[in-house]
C-alpha cells in the first residue's frame, strides 16, 4: 500500500461516479477495457500509425496487438464469439491511422468465421501462413504464435467466405460435444454443421439433444 506522503505517479481506474480530475473512469461493464487502457496509458503508448492484430485461429485463439511494429499486448480468448468485440474495443485505446488485422490460415472453418466477422466490422483483413509459428509453452503457444502472424506480411481478404464443413470436421464436432457433455450426449450432424457455421453455440446444441 502507498503510503499517505509517498507521491503516486501511476494511473487510479475508478468509476465514473467517483473519478476526480486525473483519474481514469471506466464503465464497471468495460471494465477489462479499461485496465488495459490504464497499462498502456502507464507504457505512454496512446498513438500509432498502423495498429496491428494477429490472430491464432482456434476454439480458444490467441491474439497480439502492434503499436508501429511494437508488441503491447497479447492474450488468449475462451471462445471466438467475442474475438470480433475485443479487438474493436482494444482499437479504441490507441489512436491509429491504419487497423490491420492478421489471421492465420489453420483451423479452416474457425479462420473463416473469423475473417468473415472482421471483414463485415469493415476491417482490412489478411491471411498469414502459420508455417514456423508455432512455439513455447502449452500456455503461451497461441500467444507466441498470433504475435508471428502479427509481424509477418499476408495476403489481404476483400470477400466473405462460405462456410462448408466437411465430414471430417463434423465429426470431430461431435467428437467435441461428447467431451463437452462428459459422454452423456453426441450431437447429430445437422446440428454439428451449425456449430462448424457459428450458427449455433456447442452448449446450445447439446441442450437441444
Amino acid at each position: 500500500m502507498i503510503d499517505i506522503d509517498e507521491k503516486w505517479s501511476g494511473i487510479v481506474v475508478t468509476s465514473i461516479d467517483e473519478a476526480e480530475e486525473g483519474d481514469l473512469a471506466v464503465d464497471i461493464d468495460d471494465i477489462e477495457l479499461g485496465v488495459e487502457r490504464a497499462i498502456q496509458a502507464s507504457k505512454g503508448h496512446s498513438s500509432a500509425i498502423n495498429l496491428i492484430f494477429g490472430i491464432d485461429p482456434g476454439p480458444r485463439p490467441g491474439v497480439a496487438w502492434l503499436a508501429d511494429g511494437m508488441l503491447i499486448g497479447s492474450i488468449q480468448l475462451e471462445n471466438i464469439e467475442s474475438l470480433g468485440k475485443h479487438i474493436m474495443d482494444l482499437s479504441q485505446i490507441i489512436t491509429h491511422q491504419n487497423l490491420i488485422v492478421k489471421v492465420g490460415n489453420g483451423a479452416r472453418l474457425i479462420r473463416d468465421r473469423i475473417i468473415n466477422e472482421l471483414i463485415l466490422h469493415g476491417i482490412e483483413t489478411q491471411v498469414v501462413s502459420e508455417h514456423n509459428t508455432s512455439s513455447g509453452t502449452r500456455n503461451t503457444a497461441h500467444t507466441k504464435a498470433a504475435t508471428r502472424i502479427a509481424i509477418m506480411s499476408g495476403k489481404r481478404v476483400w470477400e466473405i467466405r462460405e462456410i462448408e464443413p466437411n465430414e471430417g470436421e463434423i465429426k470431430e464436432i461431435q467428437n467435441e460435444s461428447r467431451i463437452f457433455s462428459n459422454g452423456l450426449i453426441t450431437i447429430s450432424a445437422q446440428l454439428a454443421k451449425l456449430v462448424a457455421c457459428g450458427e449455433l453455440s456447442l452448449e446450445d446444441a447439446i441442450k437441444k439433444s
